[in-house]
């Protein structure tokens, strides 16, 4: 009898990390969703040509810089990299939600 106990709390504990599991996969899927479609549109027809310029145009280019300098990979708890994630995984799962 005084096994039970464990086994519940076991239990719980092991459901409570496959919940972790799954939410950490769908925030995974929502940034490669965001990826994949962000590529997809920077191709299309209409798109690729203003995007040359971009590539081209040195003050936009030393400005993106300085905005990606501003992000880390190391630091997820930083407030702007955890909002920057935020954004990008919100933006995910609505273009996921739209197309599927």
């Amino acid at each position: 009898m005084k096994i039970l106990p464990l086994v519940m709390v076991a239990t719980v504990l092991a459901a409570g990390d496959v919940n972790a599991q799954y939410s950490a996969s769908k925030d995974a899927q929502y940034l490669a969703v965001v990826k994949a479609v962000a590529n997809y549109k920077i191709n299309d027809e209409e798109n690729l040509r203003q995007v040359e310029k971009l590539r081209e145009n040195e003050n936009f280019n030393r400005k993106l810089q300085k905005m990606l300098d501003k992000l880390s990979n190391n630091r997820t708890k930083d407030t702007t990299n955890r909002k920057v994630l935020q954004i990008l995984e919100r933006a995910g799962k609505e273009i996921y939600d739209l197309l599927d």
